[in-house]
């Protein structure tokens, strides 16, 4: 069993390398809000079940250590599409969108991230065209073709692989044994396939695969690349928790996205102030809105106290602070 270490990524390609990243997520109502357009059943990853919800599809973008919000698109189940009289677009439609959006130039690689939901032939093609390379997650149930015998990648992992077949890995200290396998797949002409088992293997258990359209790349680094791909759940972390992403009780499809669109704003002018101040100090986005929290009622502080030098009466104050009824 061959055994590799890295914590650097490594690759041929000396171009600037960019991650487009992209996902969705659910901003969850309550079910007896009804008046709100585009609500609909939902299935969210985290809850394993649909919920009543908005879906959008967002795509983040990942390069030289910054890490910002890049654009949405709604998503809306075809019946409802059909009832409001709108065109029907899969969230993998949406995702060609988000990706045809990106300006990129012939100085950059660009790699498209995503979840085994958007590993489709349609986006792998599309990626291609555009000269991107996808690392996505591969659900265990599609067919690999192995000597040109097609069978599914769960039965193939039970079968016929075995300890001796595996590459032992650590990147950034998590270990993986590692199963490659080049060629085929049902819908895919050619493509590298990790299936992967974290700290011993399992051949009773499922493994977790992840698909790469760049065969130049070696495990460390296909694994490295894919584990970027955790930035956007820290930025639907962040929307949410800090910026009330999911808090609007807008009630028309086009207030809601334009407030979709303003807290796009904030995030990316969050992630700028981020990389001026962690300068001084490392920084996340969540110690940003802290420290602005923290300089905004600084400010008002001191300007209480000012207006009470000068005696102003306590009326103006609140009037001024826009604190009066």
């Amino acid at each position: 069993m061959n055994h590799i270490r890295q914590n650097r990524t490594s690759t041929s390609d000396t171009r600037p390398i960019t991650f487009f990243i992209i996902d969705d997520s659910q901003c969850k109502k309550d079910r007896s809000t009804k008046k709100m357009e585009g609500l609909d059943n939902h299935f969210s990853h985290s809850d394993g079940k649909a919920v009543w919800s908005h879906c959008v599809v967002t795509a983040h973008v990942v390069s030289d250590n910054h890490s910002f919000a890049w654009d949405f698109r709604s998503y809306f189940r075809e019946e409802y599409c059909q009832n409001e009289d709108i065109p029907f677009k899969s969230k993998n439609d949406l995702a060609i969108e988000l990706i045809n959006s990106y300006p990129a130039t012939e100085n950059e690689q660009v790699y498209v991230l995503v979840d085994s939901w958007y590993t489709s032939k349609k986006l792998i093609e599309h990626c291609l065209q555009r000269g991107f390379h996808l690392i996505g997650g591969l659900r265990a149930n599609r067919k690999i073709y192995p000597h040109g015998i097609g069978i599914k990648i769960t039965d193939f992992a039970s079968t016929y692989i075995e300890s001796s077949d595996l590459h032992s890995v650590t990147v950034d200290d998590h270990s993986y044994k590692i199963y490659t396998y080049e060629g085929n797949l049902n819908d895919t002409e050619y493509a590298k396939v990790l299936l992967s088992w974290e700290d011993k293997f399992d051949s009773s258990k499922t493994p977790f695969c992840i698909l790469c359209t760049d065969s130049s790349l070696d495990l460390v680094t296909i694994l490295r690349y894919y584990n970027v791909r955790w930035n956007i759940e820290t930025g639907y972390r962040y929307f949410k928790e800090l910026l009330g992403f999911d808090e609007y009780q807008l009630l028309s499809r086009k207030g809601i996205e334009r407030f979709w669109t303003i807290e796009f704003i904030t995030y990316n002018y969050l992630e700028y102030q981020r990389q001026e101040w962690q300068k001084e100090i490392p920084m996340t986005i969540g110690d940003v809105v802290r420290r602005i929290r923290k300089d905004h009622l600084g400010q008002l502080v001191v300007y209480t106290y000012e207006q009470a030098m000068a005696q102003k009466s306590l009326f103006d104050m609140l009037k001024e602070l826009k604190l009066a009824a």
